[in-house]
């Protein structure tokens, strides 16, 4: 694993993610920008909840850090939407909660791309 590839919580510095894993940049959450990861480890995954997001409805599971506990995001368990259905399985990782591979923490904003994002309605 390439040290500078990597992000990490915030909290704790705890290896959630490589570079390599980010499947989109475009999605956004009600804290800011967030990415869209084919994998992550050293999390625990919560309880599934169906959530309304802008894209519909989604079995979702909020996704803790394995060491500190933080709610880092949520992985996306069933995606009722044929257009979305690619997002299943996958985790989105709030930009705010991690440490980019550069060691910064990228909270800024990217421009919107529509279709692409996800944040809670609630």
């Amino acid at each position: 694993m390439l040290e500078g590839n990597t992000y990490s919580c915030k909290d704790c510095k705890t290896h959630f993610a490589l570079a390599d894993d980010i499947v989109s940049k475009h999605f956004y959450c009600k804290n800011g920008k967030a990415y869209l990861f084919s994998k992550v480890v050293n999390v625990t995954v919560g309880v599934k909840e169906d959530r309304m997001l802008l894209t519909g409805i989604h079995t979702v599971a909020d996704i803790m850090c394995g060491k500190c506990g933080t709610i880092v995001g949520w992985t996306y368990v069933t995606v009722p939407n044929a257009t979305q259905k690619y997002k299943e399985g996958k985790s989105i990782l709030e930009r705010f909660k991690l440490f980019g591979p550069d060691g910064s923490n990228d909270s800024g904003s990217d421009e919107t791309h529509i279709g692409e994002n996800d944040q809670d309605n609630v």
